[in-house]
């Protein structure tokens, strides 16, 4: 749909995911207790750097502004209206492909309306090789939608090109307006434009197919499909976890951390004595000194501490108490109770960057990033699965 010009972003991310792998494979999630000392913030800023910024990138919901996620349900819901033959559209699949155009949006305000501003422009495709592109596409639109009738430019959440949205633009808002730099407009028209004439997206071959003519590039496809399956495997993650049949230590554990739902993450916060003041600042500015709360860490630490058994208090260090369980053995080794790590390099334990708390079927709890509150996800939702360890 986008061309040459998302065929070359594609392969920007790829090359950007690398040279960050690389930059945050140093990284550390979480910080370390809060003491006041200057030696000690030093110690920490070194140890933690970069750890929020690797935790966006985790494939959670949270990540998703609310009111974009609320428009890509609703075109999950009107879709039916638009094309009768559509079969499996999901939320998660139009988060795949607003995540690899425009991250959702990041750094625009969102009305309530769904509108977004500062609208979302691509660069201008004439040719000039800025941007990476090298195709010339003459202007169809006048600026309408672009803002320039020089040539033609990719626009809003989903990236629609002015031709492409003139045919298949939806009125997802219903105030009489196909606007592509509104939320619900334009997801109601990405899903148009995926299901085609009457997709099954719930079977890999099609959904493949659809990603593929949104963007003729197989890097974007695997790109887009490692966003979906992310984006599902939280959609899965709601319910509560149950502690039948856990008994001693491990039942307190749990116990204890599941009763911190709903706390704020606090960059550096959380002690063995509960949730505290934390930090300033992340490497993205993010400050925990006015939040009480816990780090991935910290709730960690709190968690254990209630059944008497005392961790260090970065992630890291964590993975080297009690019985590590190692990634290649799988997620059906862990046990509730157990600590789960992820890291930047595998193998590589010095590079972990979050830990959580084994909660049982494919779930765990954990103080995911800045931003969010401790709550339930998926395993599989996190990149870089480093393992486990049992301590209990």
């Amino acid at each position: 749909m986008n061309g040459a010009l998302s065929r070359r972003r594609s392969r920007r991310w790829i090359k950007w995911g690398c040279v960050t792998g690389v930059l945050l494979g140093l990284a550390v999630c979480c910080t370390a207790p809060i003491s006041g000392a200057a030696s000690t913030l030093a110690a920490l800023t070194q140890q933690q750097e970069n750890s929020d910024i690797g935790l966006a990138g985790a494939g959670s919901s949270a990540d998703i502004p609310p009111r974009m996620l609320d428009a890509y349900k609703n075109a999950v819901r009107l879709i039916g209206t638009k094309v009768p033959r559509c079969r499996g559209m999901r939320w998660p699949v139009l988060a795949g492909i607003a995540k690899v155009e425009s991250n959702h949006a990041a750094g625009r305000a969102i009305a309530r309306s769904g509108d977004i501003r500062p609208r979302i422009y691509g660069v201008l495709l004439n040719g000039s090789g800025a941007g990476g592109n090298t195709s010339v596409f003459t202007d169809t639109d006048g600026g309408k939608w672009d803002g320039t009738a020089e040539g033609e430019r990719a626009v809003g959440p989903f990236q629609f090109m002015p031709a492409t949205w003139e045919s298949t633009g939806q009125d997802g808002n219903k105030d009489g307006v196909r606007d592509p730099h509104n939320a619900d407009d334009a997801a109601l028209g990405a899903a148009t434009y995926l299901c085609g004439r009457g997709r099954d997206l719930g079977k890999a071959g099609q959904l493949r197919a659809a990603i593929f003519q949104y963007n003729h590039s197989n890097e974007y496809v695997a790109n887009v499909t490692k966003w979906i399956d992310q984006y599902t495997a939280a959609a899965r993650s709601g319910g509560g976890a149950s502690l039948t049949g856990l008994k001693g230590k491990a039942r307190t554990v749990l116990r204890a951390a599941l009763a911190q739902r709903g706390v704020p993450y606090s960059w550096g916060g959380g002690t063995a004595s509960g949730p505290s003041r934390g930090l300033c600042c992340s490497p993205s500015g993010k400050s925990g000194s006015s939040i009480t709360g816990f780090d991935c860490s910290g709730l960690t630490t709190y968690a254990f501490a209630r059944a008497g058994i005392s961790l260090p208090r970065t992630a890291a260090a964590q993975a080297g108490r009690g019985r590590r369980i190692p990634a290649s053995a799988g997620q059906g080794a862990l046990q509730p109770g157990d600590l789960v790590f992820f890291g930047y390099i595998p193998g590589r334990d010095s590079t972990i960057y979050h830990v959580g708390i084994y909660v049982g079927g494919g779930r765990m709890i954990n103080a995911a990033r800045p931003g969010t509150a401790v709550r339930f996800d998926p395993v599989d939702a996190m990149p870089g699965y480093a393992g486990g360890a049992r301590l209990l």
